[in-house]
């Protein structure tokens, strides 16, 4: 089993679909540091199942997406697959070509797929176990992953050691049923309890069953006897039925006897109605001759009443006229007063008018002049500000760097700082390897 070649699309600095493919030998990725060359095994770990986004050098799992440069837009998912040849079936799967593949969205959804069949991340482990390769097997080691393991605890180790002896898978079974087993105590233990409070409701319920049957044997006898109430009742019924229909018979007759007389009393009552529509038709006519005399008399007090009234209106009118007109002829003369007084004082300002108006062509001017130098003012601002936005641009360059020179610093800082541990601890071995030979030179002497 050997790995044929990777698929990646999406993924980190990968935007563009790339397929590597691996033969018989050695292969190796050469390149300067910040090509990508680390995203490979990174793109490795991560199809194989791998959740912790701090493994993968990232800060969340969308991280991992293509997200774009100044010149492409960024991807909406990562997608890597794997080829396996299986033609020794050393994985537990019937095909001679396994593909692994994990394809993750920016809406977060994710999906795990075992030659093109959608499957679980768990299948994906099991499919792995005992093989060495893994997000935690021993085919992939990350830089400063071989200090960590010799530094690990011993406990830490032997996961590796586990891999490599094929007992992970036999661990993991065990792991999981005896997780099964304690999950099993639980419903032991849960339906013991429930037995134990039934077994206190079982009295209680024979002493509820013995009156239900009391219940139901009484409700029978009602039943029984509701069935003759029934019959009873019925009979009652029937007598009653038989006396109402001899009492409708008389109520009948009674009933013809009564319409025969409502028929004569009828006929009287419609002549007494002609009559009495004869004798209103005259009492009518009556009343409207009454009523068209008394409408013409209030007609005409009411037009001699207008007549007084425009009578007494005329009159004041015609005072009130002569009065009006005095008033008006007064302020007449007033008005004109007022019309010389303001010619006097239109001559003034037309005089004054004129010498604005030269003042107003000499402000035009120097206004001109004055926008002609702000719009050259302006134009120097601007080319200053682009000198400015371009010192800037170049600031934030030259400060970019700096900042990457400062990690890289940090980073020598803690190397020597490692280093110069190592060499601390080395020189004090040295020193206990001397006295212990000093030791053994005195003894062979």
């Amino acid at each position: 089993m050997y790995l044929k070649s990777i698929e990646i699309h999406g993924f980190k600095s990968f935007a563009n679909k790339i397929k590597l493919e691996f033969h018989n030998g050695i292969s190796g990725i050469v390149g300067p540091n910040g090509s990508g060359k680390s995203n490979v095994a990174d793109a490795v770990r991560w199809v194989l199942g791998e959740q912790r986004i701090k493994q993968l050098r990232g800060g969340t799992m969308t991280d991992v997406i293509f997200a774009g440069t100044e010149l492409r837009k960024p991807l909406g998912y990562a997608y890597v697959a794997i080829t396996l040849d299986n033609s020794d079936h050393a994985l537990s799967i019937e095909y001679d070509e396994v593909t692994v593949s994990r394809r993750l969205y920016r809406s977060g959804e994710s999906e795990y797929m075992i030659n093109g069949n959608i499957c679980r991340l768990k299948d994906v482990n099991e499919l792995f176990f005992d093989t060495g390769i893994g997000k935690e097997g021993y085919s992939i080691i990350g830089q400063g992953q071989i200090d960590q393991i010799l530094s690990s605890k011993p406990e830490d180790r032997r996961n590796l050691f586990d891999e490599a002896a094929g007992i992970v898978k036999f661990k993991s079974r065990k792991d999981t049923a005896i997780k099964k087993l304690e999950q099993e105590k639980q419903n032991l233990t849960r339906v013991n309890d429930i037995l134990t409070e039934l077994e206190k409701q079982v009295e209680p319920l024979e002493k509820q069953s013995e009156i239900a049957k009391i219940y139901l044997k009484n409700k029978e006898e009602l039943k029984t006897l509701d069935v003759n109430m029934f019959l009873l009742e019925n009979d009652s019924q029937k007598k009653q039925l038989s006396e109402s229909e001899e009492n409708l018979g008389i109520a009948e007759k009674s009933l013809e006897e009564a319409r025969e007389k409502y028929e004569d009393t009828r006929e009287q009552y419609e002549k007494i109605q002609e009559e009495l529509e004869v004798i209103d038709h005259d009492i009518e006519e009556a009343r409207a001759r009454i009523t068209d005399t008394s409408v013409k008399r209030e007609k005409l007090e009411g037009q001699i009443g207008i007549l007084n009234e425009q009578i007494r209106s005329a009159t004041s009118d015609a005072e009130h006229f002569e009065k009006r007109k005095k008033d008006e002829e007064a302020k007449i003369s007033e008005k004109q007063k007022e019309l010389d007084k303001v010619l006097l004082e239109k001559e003034t300002i037309d005089k004054e008018l004129d010498g604005l108006s030269g003042d107003r062509s000499n402000a035009r001017k120097k206004l001109d002049l004055i926008v002609s130098q702000i719009n050259e003012i302006n134009s120097e601002i601007e080319g200053c500000k682009s000198r400015i936005i371009k010192t800037l641009d170049e600031r934030s360059t030259i400060k970019s760097r700096l900042s990457a020179l400062d990690t890289k610093q940090e980073q020598i800082n803690i190397r020597k700082a490692e280093l110069t541990g190592k060499l601390v601890k080395a020189r004090s071995d040295e020193s206990a390897q001397e006295e212990i030979i000093a030791k053994f030179q005195a003894d062979f002497d």
